[in-house]
């Protein structure tokens, strides 16, 4: 029995419920200080070192340390560190700080579970602080968090089912390194996983959500929710899944197209979360040694050049009040050092040599065409050459192209400093790869040179592919306008869906209402009035006038079939009652 230490979660979590009602200045040194402690602290702790207990009366392990969750632990405690000190240069209040702690600590709880159970808890606690959140800015964000809830909520339950299944097949809920087990299992967490992933068609969350809460929420979005569904996929599937690569390199390709098609900035980015998180699920699914260190080093490279886009888009949101290329242009002179760490981000996204998006996404597309899948091979260069594309165009409309008329300050020192934290190992990891692969999970040993003539020629072409791609469309691109997605259809035919339900289920008691209401009066009257009710039936007495002896006897048969007919009356409308009721 390994002695217990504290899961990172607990401080972190502890200092969110501190941060909501402290100062602004005091919560966010507090916020920082704490998650800038959990990069040593889950660095130095043992790979082996665990905490064993029982949650909900089964046997669970609440932190579990190996080369995967500390690699994740790294590099969220550091983003979160410097999202916070972002958020305070950028005017975020301490309750949104709280909420995005809290939104950490559960996402550290999650990557640091030792078996299904904990890792199930905190993904589903994660999915409400992170809705909090995005609730917490208002206005169009508030119906997006619902939005956003309501699929997460769903892909939470189909996850949850596919564990419940696994523990029927196994007995346990521990992790066994086999991944989920049985066939029906899979197949449940490979979607409700690809919920948190994006999956083509369960993607429309990510475009729809992160444009719209504040500047410093959406650092903090685009980082934990898609890469803790990466780690959660590598659990479902540790020796990996073909179909779940093939996915992986469809979103690669997809996610990159629509934000080639995007005018809103941040909407732009986000269909690149979904794109280069292709990547990393095709790495996964593929299996083999270089093509999961790949998706785990693209993990933590992406964590890093993604927070660092969102940040210098923000700053240009924050100082021009605009969200659209069209009514931008010509910032470069005005936020230079914005301009500079832009293009190092867009440099590391889009796979250029020299930066740290060149050395995992060459090690995942090289794990590829060493296994001969070619189309998944195929596919990802063509994500990359989309990939560029898009950011010529962000950069070309937001930096060179025109002139912004109003007046624009610089960014301030916060801002500043949260960017240039970011943008050094973006360039350090990309010129020294061994530094990455130092850092990177034991998978068993992997055979990678980065710096090949052939590696670098590739990253040369796909660049040269984007310039010239970007010369020829530029001009279609300018008039494209906004681009529907899925979630157009979906969120319609919910809205229409839920309408005609209710509406229905509305209308269906109302007429069996009625014809409760109809059935008793009659009833009502037939017990009152028999003799009426038999004469409005059309019943006539039988009995001849001219009979006179036996009219007694007649009056008296006459009086007990009447009584019984009401009787019978009062018996089927309580039975059609009860009936209409059992139906409905």
């Amino acid at each position: 029995m390994v002695d217990p230490v504290i899961p990172p979660f607990v401080p972190v979590l502890t200092a969110a419920l501190l941060v909501a009602v402290l100062g602004r200045r005091s919560g966010h040194a507090l916020a920082t200080l704490v998650l800038a402690a959990v990069v040593p602290y889950v660095w130095l702790v043992p790979t082996g070192q665990h905490f064993q207990t029982l949650l909900f009366g089964f046997d669970a392990v609440l932190f579990n340390v190996d080369g995967f969750s500390q690699l994740m632990g790294v590099v969220f405690g550091f983003i979160g560190a410097v999202a916070v000190l972002y958020s305070w240069a950028s005017k975020a209040d301490p309750r949104q700080t709280a909420f995005a702690l809290g939104y950490v600590g559960t996402s550290l709880g999650a990557v640091f579970a030792g078996d299904w159970l904990t890792l199930i808890f905190f993904w589903e606690l994660m999915a409400v602080t992170s809705t909090l959140l995005v609730w917490h800015y208002g206005g169009r964000a508030v119906r997006a968090g619902f939005r956003y809830a309501l699929l997460h909520g769903v892909g939470g339950t189909l996850l949850l089912g596919a564990i419940i299944w696994h523990y029927v097949e196994t007995g346990t809920f521990l992790f066994t390194g086999d991944g989920l087990a049985g066939t029906v299992a899979p197949v449940l967490a490979a979607v409700g996983i690809g919920v948190n992933v994006g999956f083509i068609g369960l993607h429309a969350w990510l475009p729809d959500t992160y444009p719209r809460p504040h500047i410093a929420a959406s650092v903090f979005l685009c980082v934990y929710t898609t890469k803790t569904g990466v780690y959660g996929m590598f659990r479902a599937f540790p020796d990996g899944q073909l179909a779940v690569a093939y996915m992986g390199a469809l979103m690669a390709v997809f996610g990159a197209s629509m934000a080639l098609l995007q005018g809103d900035m941040r909407r732009l980015l986000s269909y690149h979360i979904q794109s280069q998180v292709g990547y990393m699920i095709a790495g996964v699914g593929l299996g083999s040694a270089l093509a999961t260190a790949g998706a785990f080093g693209h993990v933590f490279n992406h964590i890093l050049y993604k927070s660092l886009l969102f940040m210098t888009v923000g700053v240009v949101i924050y100082q021009t009040g605009e969200e659209h290329l069209e009514d931008l242009g010509g910032l470069w002179r005005k936020l230079p050092l914005t301009a500079v760490a832009f293009l190092i981000a867009a440099l590391s996204i889009a796979g250029f040599p020299g930066f740290n998006g060149f050395v995992s996404k060459g090690m995942v597309l090289a794990a590829a065409h060493k296994k001969h899948y070619d189309i998944i091979w195929y596919l990802l260069l063509a994500g990359g050459v989309g990939t560029f594309l898009s950011f010529i165009k962000l950069g070309y409309y937001v930096f060179l192209h025109g002139e912004y008329d109003g007046e624009v300050r610089p960014a301030n020192v916060g801002q500043k400093l949260a960017m240039v934290a970011v943008a050094i190992p973006c360039v350090v990891f990309g010129i020294y790869p061994p530094a990455l692969f130092a850092i990177l999970p034991d998978v068993g040993g992997f055979e990678y040179t980065t710096f090949t003539v052939g590696h670098v020629a590739e990253g040369l072409i796909l660049a040269a592919l984007g310039v010239v791609g970007f010369v020829l469309l530029k001009k279609p691109l300018a008039k494209v306008g906004r681009v529907p997605d899925v979630d157009a259809l979906y969120n319609r035919a919910g809205f229409y869906g839920t309408r005609a339900l209710v509406v229905g289920t509305t209308e269906l008691y109302a007429a069996v209402d009625r014809a409760t209401v109809a059935v008793t009066s009659a009833v009502a009257g037939a017990v009152r009035d028999p003799a009426g009710t038999l004469d409005r039936l059309g019943v006539a007495n039988v009995v001849g006038s001219d009979e006179a002896a036996t009219n007694g006897a007649n009056e008296q048969t006459g009086v007990d079939l009447r009584a019984g007919f009401g009787t019978s009356v009062l018996l089927v409308a309580l039975l059609v009652v009860i009936a209409l009721f059992l139906l409905v």
